[in-house]
């Protein structure tokens, strides 16, 4: 959780990179994964997934490769029915060989839309609603997978943001 402007996205696209490709800077301490990894890449309206997630991971439509996912590990794509220009899955290359692939999600699909599945990675861009984040936990719990979410509490001390607070509660003035 930070301000707006700060790089939360910029962040969490990034990360996300590093688990497709397996491609890992020297310096990094956080979550390896040595295999090819199963994402997803979800937002809060279709809109912002085209115009956000999808040009920070696959960059522009038009010119793949311009994101963070550079273009030489770009495999394929698949669009996403009845929604105009957006992508619904990205393959990547992972450097163990095989193939990644992200899911671009929106909370407009719904709890449904994210049952069932065994997920390794799960990067929430902009406040989840509390039933969307717990089912996104429960897909990584067969995988030791992980989810992040990068966003600015605008709505306040919901209970997603009570949920990383220090036993449920802000932090005393």
């Amino acid at each position: 959780m930070a301000g707006n402007r700060v790089g939360k996205t910029q962040a969490g696209a990034y990360e996300t990179t590093l688990h497709l490709t397996g491609h890992y800077p020297e310096w990094w301490t956080g979550k390896r994964f040595d295999r090819p990894v199963k994402a997803w890449a979800c937002g809060d309206t279709n809109k912002t997934v085209r115009e956000v997630l999808q040009e920070e991971l696959y960059g522009r439509l038009s010119n793949p490769g311009t994101g963070m996912i550079p273009f030489d590990a770009l495999t394929h794509k698949t669009s996403k029915a009845g929604i105009s220009e957006c992508i619904d899955v990205v393959y990547v290359k992972h450097s163990s060989g095989g193939t990644s692939s992200v899911t671009l999600k929106s909370y407009q699909e719904g709890r449904e839309s994210f049952q069932s599945a065994a997920i390794d990675w799960i990067w929430m861009d902009e406040e989840p609603p509390e039933p969307l984040y717990v089912e996104s936990v429960m897909r990584t719990m067969t995988t030791n997978g992980e989810v992040i979410s990068t966003f600015t509490p605008l709505q306040g001390l919901s209970a997603v943001v009570l949920s990383f607070l220090p036993d449920g509660l802000p932090a005393a003035l």
